[in-house]
C-alpha cells in the first residue's frame, strides 16, 4: 500500500507491502531510514532546517524542521525496534529552485543540519541525491528498503 508523506510529514511502518512516497523535494529535505533486522522503515519531508529558538508558543508541527523532525523519527523508528547500528539512513532533495544564490539557500541548509545532527549522533549516509535544481519524488520500499528517486520522467535507485 502507498503511504504518502506530506509536506513537514513523517510516517513509520513495519508492514512490508507499504511504500513511503513523498513528493516535490525541491529545497526541502527527504530523508529515508530502513532498519533490515526488523524491517522498520520511516521517511520524513522536512521543510526548513531549523526552528527558531525562544519562540514564545511552541512548535505546532515538528517534522518542518530538520533539527526536531528529524530526532523525532528516530525515536519512532528506535520505538518498534530499529537500532542505531542498523539503520540505513538515505537522504534526497535539498535543491536550489528557481536558481538562487544567497544566504537564504534553504536546501543547502537542510542538508548542512542533517549533517550535523548525523555527526553529533555519529550516523552517516548510505546515500543521497541532493543539491541540483530539479524536483524529486521519494520512494522507500518497507519490504526491502529500497528508495527510488523519480524526477521529469525518470528513475533511479539511491
Amino acid at each position: 500500500m502507498e503511504i504518502i508523506v506530506s509536506i513537514s510529514d513523517m510516517k513509520v511502518t513495519h508492514r512490508a507491502r507499504d511504500v513511503l512516497v513523498t513528493h516535490a523535494l525541491g529545497s526541502c529535505l527527504g530523508l529515508a531510514a530502513y532498519d533490515p533486522t526488523t524491517g522498520v522503515a520511516g521517511l520524513i519531508h522536512c521543510l526548513l532546517p531549523v526552528a527558531r529558538d525562544g519562540a514564545k508558543e511552541p512548535v505546532k508541527n515538528p517534522f518542518m524542521y530538520v533539527n526536531l523532525g528529524v530526532p523525532q523519527m528516530m525515536r519512532a523508528l528506535f520505538n518498534r525496534g530499529a537500532t542505531k547500528e542498523n539503520l540505513i539512513l538515505k537522504a534526497a532533495g535539498c535543491g536550489r529552485m528557481m536558481h538562487i544564490s544567497n544566504q537564504f539557500d534553504t536546501g543547502a541548509n537542510n542538508f548542512a543540519a542533517l549533517k550535523k545532527l548525523l555527526q553529533i549522533n555519529e550516523m552517516r549516509l548510505l546515500a543521497e541525491d541532493v543539491g541540483g535544481t530539479i524536483p524529486r519524488t521519494m520512494r522507500l520500499f518497507a519490504e526491502t528498503g529500497r528508495v527510488v528517486i523519480s524526477s521529469c520522467g525518470r528513475s533511479w535507485d539511491l
